[in-house]
């Protein structure tokens, strides 16, 4: 078991910027315990990309529509339980090369089988595009919420 919180860093260091926008800060994740491969686990970020702040997300190899589809597809608990209403969220971390190299239910279901069904699709999804600040690729961490209505997943 391992808790990861975050503490936001304002990278400027003067808040709003002077065309009001709220300039370049950086969530990053304290990590308390380890995460194998990433390539610093002191500098997991929660990207934030706030107008033109350098910041760009971890992008999945499958469309939110994609993989919306392969969990209905895949996911058996909910075949069997058709008026199944729910939601939860997804953790993904995604190291500086785009690998996924964890992933783990972040708000759970009502349902263990479910939760992890869900995480054995995400699973599939190895191979990312790394987050990048200001060009540079990095560790990340992408949070995927989910709801359930009528034993139908939607991203």
């Amino acid at each position: 078991m391992f808790t990861i919180s975050f503490v936001l860093v304002n990278a400027c260091g003067g808040g709003k910027t002077s065309s009001g926008s709220l300039g370049s800060f950086v969530a990053i994740m304290q990590v308390d315990e380890p995460i194998e491969g990433v390539c610093d686990n002191d500098k997991v970020y929660a990207i934030l990309p706030l107008g033109d702040n350098g910041q760009v997300k971890a992008q999945s190899p499958k469309t939110n529509e994609e993989i919306a589809q392969m969990l209905n597809a895949e996911v058996t608990f909910l075949k069997d339980n058709t008026s199944y209403s729910d939601k939860g969220m997804v953790r993904l971390i995604v190291n500086c090369k785009g690998e996924m190299v964890q992933c783990a239910i972040d708000n759970k279901t009502k349902s263990a089988e479910l939760d992890a069904q869900i995480v054995a699709v995400f699973n599939t999804l190895k191979s990312w595009e790394a987050a990048t600040m200001n060009g540079t690729p990095v560790d990340s961490s992408v949070l995927i919420s989910f709801t359930i209505k009528n034993g139908t997943i939607e991203l």
